[in-house]
């Protein structure tokens, strides 16, 4: 007997449609996972921690240049590593944010001893392209979800790079506190031109 190949098909649609729903089922009812290593708490502790200490541990540009001459001293960029390659200060090492584990810093820098200079874009003015201010200017950008009246907020990346330094076991750490014009001539900057090509206009 022939029997159509489209009554054939429904046929199978019919006998399995149960089953393949349960098998959903079953799964959805018996995979579970473990929470995500993620702590609130351990953080707000970690701020708590660190804020007395990052206060009395701010520099001029004029101690941050003396401490670079020091022995086991490295100044740390973390900013992206086009925004690095393009231009940066001169001997700075580079390991972006993002990257940061207890892995990744102990092979760039493996003494906890080590006085660690950092800086990020907010310290340099007169280069909004490779050193764009990170600060959130309410209504900016078609931003509408903030009262216009709420004021700037400074996001700097300097703030969670000196928390996360610190609770990977890093204690000399200095952190540049002025906000320095890019033309100062106390400051040398190297980087390559190919990169600053690439690096498209922040309207921030």
């Amino acid at each position: 007997m022939n029997i159509p190949k489209i009554t054939l098909a429904l046929f199978f649609v019919l006998i399995t449609a149960p089953c393949i729903g349960q098998t959903t089922q079953n799964t959805e009812r018996t995979t579970t996972y473990p929470k995500a290593k993620v702590s609130y708490d351990d953080f707000k502790e970690l701020v708590a921690e660190v804020e007395s200490i990052r206060s009395e541990r701010l520099v001029s540009l004029d101690q941050f240049l003396a401490l670079q001459q020091d022995t086991n001293t490295v100044v740390l960029d973390t900013r992206s590593r086009d925004k690095y390659l393009a231009k940066h200060l001169k001997g700075a090492i580079n390991l972006p944010f993002t990257e940061f584990t207890q892995a990744t810093l102990r092979r760039l820098i493996p003494d906890t001893s080590t006085t660690i200079l950092i800086y990020c874009n907010n310290n340099f003015s007169g280069d909004e392209i490779l050193f764009p201010t990170k600060n959130f200017v309410p209504g900016r950008a078609g931003d509408r979800r903030f009262l216009a009246e709420r004021r700037p907020i400074s996001l700097a990346l300097n703030v969670p790079t000196y928390i996360n330094l610190y609770g990977y076991g890093y204690r000399n750490i200095y952190e540049l506190d002025e906000l320095v014009d890019i033309k100062d001539p106390r400051v040398e900057f190297e980087g390559d031109s190919f990169f600053k090509a690439l690096i498209p206009v922040d309207e921030n």
